[in-house]
């Protein structure tokens, strides 16, 4: 797929730099534009600095700045997300470029964290955006009707949420652009079932071998989750807590007959550590009591554990079907800990509230 035939007409492209970019954000469009033989223009705000990803894989110092930037020279900019578009939004320069190219019908385009400088230049009132799900909100209020898609693309705004869809988001701004044809290997950006990890691996993305290892990881944490909660099921004598549970046990075998599915899909198998994960939660329950606030407790920690593992697992690889996943496994998780939390808070009360017996008179 790296072997690109150039339909792109020489365009040029302004790719937007700060220190803290998501590396893989800068990394990917860079690249996808490159080898597809587009002129690619990093823009910073001071030209005498090397600026740094958020992850320590980007160095890079820009070719010029925003400042001295003029937009009608340019077919599209990108703005890539991470920490860097929070920088970006304070330089007046670099919002005024924005604003000029998307008013000369420049395409844009934004991933994550990006539309924040968007939102600076009141660029979305009206327009069908999306971005990373912690500034859904922050869109909404500046007028911008959020969508949770990997790709929307509204007049001349191209946007996208996180590292997973990055391969689709190259590639509708890249279409946009003019290059495509037979020569070109371009999946349908509206294709769900095509291989896109292969593309972002060809632009720099996750390989083969990081999704397996991400899957993995996955898998072990939703077996020793699963066999956990049995055990705590098992223990528990409160019907309501041993149907949550029981529920949860369920949704934990569909996630791991996904996982196992794509791995397949991948020719891949679940690895050793993963096999034996069950195993783990055996031994350490084992060693638990049978108090059923007890086992309340334990299995909301077990759940918290897993909203930060599976967290990170979903803004670390470019493979939109490993992260869809990975954002399933996450929501339900979220789902849970509310609900056990409720029957947590209930039980304590109820004890709280109970009165004490008499003790009779003190001596």
């Amino acid at each position: 797929m790296t072997n690109y035939h150039n339909h792109s007409g020489n365009k040029k492209v302004a790719i937007l730099i700060e220190n803290g970019v998501e590396d893989i954000e800068f990394t990917i469009p860079c690249n996808g534009l490159k080898q597809a033989g587009m002129e690619v223009v990093v823009l910073g705000s001071r030209m005498n600095e090397k600026y740094k990803g958020k992850r320590g894989k980007v160095s890079v110092q820009p070719d010029a700045t925003t400042t001295e930037a003029i937009a009608a020279e340019f077919d599209a900019v990108v703005i890539p997300g991470g920490m860097a578009p929070d920088k970006m939004r304070r330089n007046p320069n670099t919002v005024r470029f924005v604003q000029e190219a998307m008013q000369q019908g420049k395409w844009i385009a934004a991933v994550c964290h990006g539309p924040q400088l968007l939102i600076e230049g009141d660029l979305l009132k009206g327009i069908k955006a999306t971005g990373f799900s912690a500034i859904r909100k922050d869109m909404i209020n500046a007028g911008a009707n959020y969508l949770d898609q990997p790709l929307v693309v509204d007049k001349n705004l191209i946007t996208s949420r996180e590292p997973g869809d990055l391969a689709i988001f190259t590639t509708a701004l890249l279409s946009r652009l003019g290059y495509g044809g037979k020569d070109a290997a371009l999946p349908d950006e509206k294709d769900t079932s095509a291989e896109w990890w292969k593309l972002a691996d060809a632009w720099g993305g996750s390989t083969k071998g990081e999704i397996t290892r991400g899957l993995n990881t996955a898998l072990s944490g939703e077996r020793y989750s699963m066999e956990a909660l049995e055990q705590y099921a098992e223990k528990e004598s409160d019907p309501q807590v041993r149907s949550l549970f029981q529920e949860m046990i369920s949704h934990r075998q569909r996630h791991i007959q996904k996982l196992e599915t794509y791995l397949d899909r991948l020719g891949e198998k679940p690895s050793l550590v993963a096999n034996i994960a069950n195993q783990y939660a055996k031994v350490k329950s084992a060693f638990t009591g049978s108090d059923d606030i007890y086992q309340l407790r334990c299995a909301l920690g077990d759940v918290q554990t897993g909203i930060g593992d599976i967290g990170n697992l979903c803004a670390m690889y470019t493979d939109p079907v490993a992260t869809a996943i990975f954002k399933e496994i996450y929501h339900d998780l979220l789902k849970y800990e509310q609900g056990l939390a409720e029957l947590y808070r209930g039980r304590i009360g109820t004890e709280v509230k109970a009165p004490k017996p008499t003790t009779g008179a003190a001596v």
